[in-house]
């Protein structure tokens, strides 16, 4: 069985019967669980709305980086965040590829989310684009490893992927690394030890080949599987119990059901 550790089904635009639909397909190509992760905490009700009835959806709260105009009280964060539904605070981090005018606002509120993670023992989901050296010392400097955190859709370089490893950070990878462009990120992903490896849709963002161009859907993380496995030179059936295995102990919090089918 597949888990997509990282989706955004609030933001697929489709009605709650079309978003049924989404849900069961993906059941039906064995991903067992999805982590629909908050960008914005005033948003975060309608998310929980939209979702929070999925026996196999959990949900994480938090302010992303570009949402600048989102960016809440430390106060008002661990409120939300330290309710019982919320497995993850996130996603936060850096991103100075499409807003490096924000970098204050974007630090001081990625080091909130860091403390609040540390104070409820809850995993940080981490977005991070060129701002390698500032994430890694945010980290670094506040970041508790016993908390446990991910960078999710992960892009960049070895160096970086391989200092988070070191603090026990995990790294998940999205259809990206299916682009033919993405040849760094692929050489990368061969380096990844598979007890720190997790995959990924970010839908409705992203869909990997051979859905490249198309909304993409947690059904589709069966392609990044699929891709990664060849990159590794293992099976898709180690690949998928790696990375099942590595979110259910990242995210202690949602419960594994005993009766999930094997692939």
């Amino acid at each position: 069985m597949f888990v997509d550790s990282h989706c955004h089904l609030d933001r697929l635009d489709k009605t709650p019967s079309e978003l049924e639909h989404v849900v069961n397909d993906a059941s039906k190509a064995s991903v067992e669980h999805m982590l629909c992760v908050a960008v914005s905490v005033k948003e975060y009700e309608d998310m929980l709305n939209s979702v929070g009835h999925f026996e196999n959806v959990s949900v994480s709260c938090g302010v992303h980086p570009l949402h600048n105009e989102d960016v809440c009280s430390k106060e008002a964060l661990l409120k939300y965040a330290k309710r019982d539904e919320v497995v993850a605070v996130g996603e936060t981090g850096l991103d100075y590829f499409y807003s490096e005018d924000t970098k204050d606002v974007q630090l001081s509120s990625f080091i909130d989310h860091i403390q609040v993670a540390n104070q409820l023992n809850k995993p940080l989901i981490i977005h991070t684009r060129h701002a390698q050296d500032d994430t890694l010392n945010a980290l670094k400097n506040n970041y508790h490893e016993s908390t446990g955190a991910v960078l999710h859709c992960f892009t960049e370089s070895l160096e970086m992927a391989q200092a988070a490893i070191e603090m026990g950070i995990y790294i998940s990878i999205s259809g990206i690394v299916t682009f033919k462009s993405a040849k760094e990120l692929q050489e990368t992903v061969k380096q990844i030890p598979l007890d720190k490896l997790l995959i990924e849709t970010d839908s409705p963002w992203l869909a990997p080949v051979p859905f490249r161009g198309k909304k993409n859907e947690p059904k589709h993380v069966v392609e990044v599987a699929k891709f990664v496995a060849n990159l590794k030179g293992v099976s898709v059936e180690e690949l998928a119990e790696h990375t099942t295995n590595n979110f259910y102990q990242l995210f202690d919090r949602v419960k594994r059901k005993s009766t999930a089918k094997q692939i």
